[in-house]
């Protein structure tokens, strides 16, 4: 799984694939509920499924970039581009029939 930085974010949505970023936070609950799908999802869907996570504390102006107000919230990239969101835990089974639907998408 990637670390996001306000600098880095530009090379890692570029990528080919789906890019999924959780942004998240240490003392979030929620954010600790999703942890174990989310590092399942990079593990599993490596091949088409970009996992990146970035700390809502340690990047205030990625944050406030992308409008994030309330986590956890996965954003996905497609060639670069915000294409989704999910915002709030849910479970493993919601957040795989997320991603199939937002990889469907053109």
């Amino acid at each position: 799984m990637i670390e996001i930085k306000d600098n880095n974010i530009e090379g890692i949505i570029a990528d080919e694939r789906l890019v999924m970023i959780d942004f998240w936070a240490g003392w979030c609950g929620p954010c600790k509920q999703m942890a174990p799908s989310i590092e399942l999802a990079s593990e599993e869907l490596a091949d088409r499924l970009v996992v990146a996570k970035a700390n809502v504390d340690e990047n205030p102006e990625l944050s406030a970039k992308y409008n994030i107000r309330s986590i956890p919230t996965l954003l996905f990239f497609k060639r670069g581009q915000v294409v989704d969101r999910q915002v709030g835990a849910v479970s493993k089974r919601k957040l795989w029939e997320k991603i199939e639907e937002v990889d469907g998408e053109s």
